[in-house]
């Protein structure tokens, strides 16, 4: 560790000036707002968990995956000062109903008034408000939140207090590692001292991102957990409903929580091997009842039938064309023809566990089923390898499409990076 890092580490350990409150001054002013395991029990003790993820998260997905063992929903990130300042914007973007519980509301912000009067706007309808400290895209580099707050801890610790000390719910926090572990479990610690009640830990670095992704640190995420009193969430390398217990015995995490996985496959909680047509059609029965934007239909539908849209590429630029929903239905009922047909001629046996060169399993493209990121080894100019296992030598700006980022919603993207920034 530099001298840098220990300076941090040691300022950490001190009582700031910001921590106005002592926590039995915090218990009396909210005696009944829930703290710790008491808040997770609260929730029902959640083992799977959905991310909140931009875009991507809303309401009626959310909907789909509790039907498919999801215990715990977050919302997608809001900006705090957009939502505060724009009603519109406020209105799209958070939806809930009687049967959305429990739910985390996740903000991003860098003023710690302005995330309080944000949070405050959903404190009756939300278990939780989670501040998000993992965000690693440019765009929070220049709207100054996320994951590059990391190196302001004054600034997180901040954030977060002014919500243990004045929000009627508690805050928790979701937190990315750094390349130290020593450096990891101080600032989760800081995390937790200011007052986060539940801890996600993201074990990536800020870097890994996009095409250089790589693996999540399980070892890191264990040491924040053997370190701190409150719960934690384990996030990255879940692809299998295995997955999950193997994170869990490893980390001893209270949950696992997933991102690109549950958007390729829903069902991911429930073991189950489904149909893409299948689970489209389901959540397109809940976009019936229950508003959604096309731009946010249209990014789970490329996801959804990801494998099978490059062999039935005219259907493709229908999706991308869609604009309401007697489209989207069409588009479904189209490609479940087709698919229907694909499998009539296969002889996949769901029960039976084929697995490819790296141990991943292999199903037809019909089946939902997690995104693997490949490379070209152009060295040997043979097989390729997983970009989920092997950190690539790709632009650290390439596109990151674990959360909508495809073609057909390059212009909803530009929206977002347009709202986004002005926090």
């Amino acid at each position: 560790m530099t001298v840098a890092d220990s300076t941090t580490v040691a300022a950490a350990a001190k009582v700031p000036e910001h921590f106005t409150m002592t926590e039995d001054e915090i218990i009396a002013k909210f005696p009944t707002r829930l703290r710790g395991f008491d808040l997770y029990r609260k929730m029902g003790s959640p083992k799977n968990i959905v991310a909140p993820m931009v875009d991507q998260s809303e309401l009626a997905w959310r909907m789909l995956s509790r039907n498919y063992g999801a215990d715990l929903c977050y919302t997608p990130m809001f900006n705090a000062k957009i939502f505060l300042n724009e009603q519109k914007y406020r209105d799209e973007q958070w939806q809930t109903n009687e049967t959305d519980r429990p739910v985390i509301v996740q903000f991003c912000a860098n003023d710690p008034d302005i995330l309080l009067k944000a949070a405050s706007l959903v404190a009756g309808q939300a278990d939780a408000v989670d501040l998000n400290l993992g965000c690693p895209q440019h765009i929070a580099r220049r709207g100054h939140y996320g994951s590059f707050l990391m190196d302001e801890w004054d600034l997180v610790s901040k954030l977060i207090r002014k919500l243990h000390e004045n929000l009627e719910i508690p805050v928790t926090a979701k937190i990315r590692v750094f390349p130290e572990v020593e450096k990891t479990v101080e600032y989760a610690k800081m995390v937790e001292a200011a007052g986060a009640q539940i801890i996600t830990v993201h074990g990536r670095l800020r870097e890994q991102k996009g095409h250089k992704t790589g693996l999540a640190d399980w070892t890191k995420i264990k040491a924040v957990k053997d370190a701190v009193k409150v719960p934690v969430f384990a996030n990255g390398n879940i692809l299998y409903q295995e997955d999950i217990q193997r994170c869990i015995d490893a980390t001893n995490v209270e949950g696992v929580m997933t991102a690109e996985t549950n958007l390729y496959n829903p069902a991911l909680f429930s073991g189950k091997i489904l149909p893409s047509w299948q689970l489209a059609e389901e959540y397109l029965e809940i976009c019936d009842d229950v508003p959604t934007k096309a731009a946010y239909i249209r990014a789970h539908l490329f996801k959804l039938f990801r494998y099978s849209l490059p062999i039935h590429t005219d259907l493709r630029q229908k999706l991308v064309e869609v604009k309401e929903m007697d489209g989207f239905w069409q588009f479904v009922k189209d490609m479940k023809v087709r698919l229907i047909a694909d499998a009539e001629g296969s002889d996949f046996d769901p029960e039976v566990v084929v697995v490819d060169e790296f141990g991943y399993r292999k199903y037809p493209h019909w089946i939902c089923q997690p995104a693997l990121r490949f490379e070209h080894d152009k060295e040997h100019s043979k097989s390729k390898r997983l970009l989920n296992e092997v950190q690539a030598d790709t632009p650290a700006d390439a596109t990151d499409c674990a959360t909508g980022g495809c073609d057909a919603v390059d212009n909803e993207a530009k929206r977002q990076k347009t709202v986004v920034e002005s926090v």
